[in-house]
């Protein structure tokens, strides 16, 4: 016999309306009970009635991975199909479903004028409006129902809007210590990652507040913790752990400067260690730019070893074939490849679980302007326009963007394993 929370209790006495959504903390039971009973329920519930049942997410792959593959484990797979990628369709409790994106509106409009008489939406926060927008009309019989969960986002979120509005909802606000079934540890371990962030007041206490202030307080706060302690071998050479040394390079434009961080990060992404860090400003010509960067590397090998990787700003093609040349012109053997650039809200979400689980160290003395940047680094409070990436750094010359994106395009390319200790550190029985 399925075990419920109280939360989950009310939810099932008084989810009765068209719309009826779950609102608040990680982690709090949301997507559970709507996997072990709801959408299994109201699918069944409708059996035979005219219109479509759909299961939307931010992608296809989130669907499968929140909703789907759980589903699967409990119930089977005679039950529970697999996605047909070639229109969408899933096979749900002997019913015919949709499983759609709702990242790009096209998605959701390939069954454009149908009706829908079950919407399940997973991550609705995130999804593309206009999708949004096009599920409202066609919710268009008695017996249309939808539930969702999300995780709130900014005050003035469009969705924040819909559900402070008189359509027919049913809404519930979640906080992290309404799952009775969490570990205390997990839990702590949770708040503790997300201490000192906006995001500690959304997916924790399940509010609904803009971005504002210090992006990574916890530092700011006590620097020193994260310095590198200094101990050296009986050949006073520093002592450091084995691991790969990269070198993140930021070009600059009219009012930034050019940055350069290079970072040793263990071979298994438990630990990275800032090594040094740059930032030039002025009249900087190519060639004045390249003898920056390799007496940069140079140093880095000198002091710390052979520089495995450089991964400059991939929008500057013609600085990075310049860069690669001229290293292997001065006998510089390494490994020059365009950063990824990987989505800026990922890479702050990295940096603060390595903020949260101790992951990160710096070398004081040769890193001042990358501590004296994420010292500085705040939110632009004043970002009017809603996406789905709504929260964005300030980047108005008056803080120091370059020198975070270059060490983030350091380590972008561990993040999925730095994300996956965060993980194992923070609980793995409840991960």
């Amino acid at each position: 016999m399925l075990k419920w929370t109280n939360k989950q209790r009310e939810y099932l006495k008084n989810a009765n309306h068209r719309w009826n959504f779950k609102v608040g903390a990680v982690r709090s039971g949301k997507t559970y009970q709507d996997t072990a009973d709801i959408i299994p329920r109201r699918i069944r519930e409708r059996v035979g009635k005219e219109g479509l049942d759909i299961l939307i997410g931010v992608t296809q792959a989130t669907i499968e991975r929140n909703v789907l593959r759980p589903m699967r484990d409990r119930f089977g797979e005679a039950l529970v199909g697999y996605i047909n990628k070639s229109d969408g369709t899933v096979y749900l409790f002997g019913e015919l479903c949709y499983a759609l994106g709702a990242e790009k509106v096209n998605q959701v409009a390939k069954i454009q004028g149908a009706s829908f008489k079950y919407v399940y939406g997973d991550e609705v926060a995130k999804w593309n409006k206009e999708v949004f927008d096009m599920v409202k009309s066609r919710l268009d019989k008695d017996y249309s129902c939808f539930d969702g969960t999300c995780n709130p986002e900014q005050k003035n979120h469009w969705l924040k809007e819909f559900l402070d509005s008189d359509a027919d909802i049913y809404m519930q606000h979640y906080v992290i210590d309404d799952n009775d079934y969490l570990s205390e540890v997990f839990k702590e371990n949770l708040k503790k990652e997300y201490w000192g962030t906006v995001l500690y007041q959304r997916y924790i206490l399940g509010q609904w507040v803009n971005a504002e202030g210090l992006i990574y307080r916890r530092f700011a706060d006590d620097p020193s913790h994260y310095y590198y302690k200094m101990e050296y071998d009986n050949n006073g050479k520093l002592k450091l752990p084995d691991g790969e040394i990269i070198v993140g390079i930021d070009y600059g434009g009219t009012q930034s400067g050019h940055s350069f961080v290079a970072t040793l990060i263990t071979y298994d992404c438990s630990k990275l260690i800032v090594l040094a860090s740059e930032r030039h400003f002025g009249d900087i010509d190519t060639q004045k730019l390249e003898d920056l960067q390799v007496e940069f590397i140079r140093k880095v090998q000198f002091k710390y070893g052979p520089v495995n990787y450089v991964y400059p700003d991939s929008a500057e093609q013609v600085l990075i074939r310049g860069i690669r040349n001229r290293l292997a012109k001065e006998g510089i053997y390494t490994n020059v490849k365009p950063s990824k650039k990987e989505r800026i809200k990922d890479r702050i979400d990295c940096e603060r679980v390595m903020f949260a689980y101790d992951m990160v160290y710096f070398i004081e003395d040769d890193t001042k302007s990358l501590i004296e940047a994420l010292e500085s680094s705040i939110w632009n409070e004043k970002k009017t326009k809603v996406t789905e990436n709504d929260d964005e750094r300030l980047d108005d010359g008056t803080t120091d963007i370059d020198s975070l994106d270059a060490f983030e395009y350091s380590f972008e390319r561990k993040m999925k394993r730095i994300n996956e200790i965060a993980r194992f550190k923070r609980g793995v029985e409840n991960a």
